[in-house]
């Protein structure tokens, strides 16, 4: 059986739309082979439950609800694995900040205000 002995750093940006982002910093049990989202989950059970962070692929087998910047690069957080180093996990630069880890993934012209406004006005 894995035990917890070594800790890793995670760094992880914080804040909501129109708020001025902030880093908070975590020290997680680490095993090798768990992923970044069981560290995210780690946090949220053991250290702050006010994190944000959204996944789906547990329950709804939904995939891309998870995806996060690990170290600058966009990852799956529930399929990458967490390294024996300091992280930092950010939310997807390139999407519209929701709260934490948490942005809004939907596709422009999937997203319902783009569909709304844009329905021909003869309909």
């Amino acid at each position: 059986m894995n035990e917890m002995k070594d800790r890793v750093t995670i760094t992880v940006k914080r804040g909501a739309q129109n708020e001025e982002p902030h880093f908070e910093v975590y020290r997680v049990p680490y095993r090798e082979g768990m992923s970044v989202l069981d560290a995210i989950m780690w946090i949220r059970t053991n250290i702050d439950s006010s994190l944000a962070v959204r996944y789906s692929c547990i329950n709804a087998n939904a995939c891309k609800e998870c995806m996060v910047m690990v170290d600058g690069k966009t990852q799956y957080a529930c399929t990458t694995r967490l390294l024996n180093r300091d992280t930092t996990i950010e939310p997807l630069s390139n999407k519209v900040l929701i709260k934490d880890l948490v942005t809004d993934i939907v596709p422009p012209k999937e997203n319902l205000h783009f569909i709304v406004k844009n329905i021909p006005s003869n309909v």
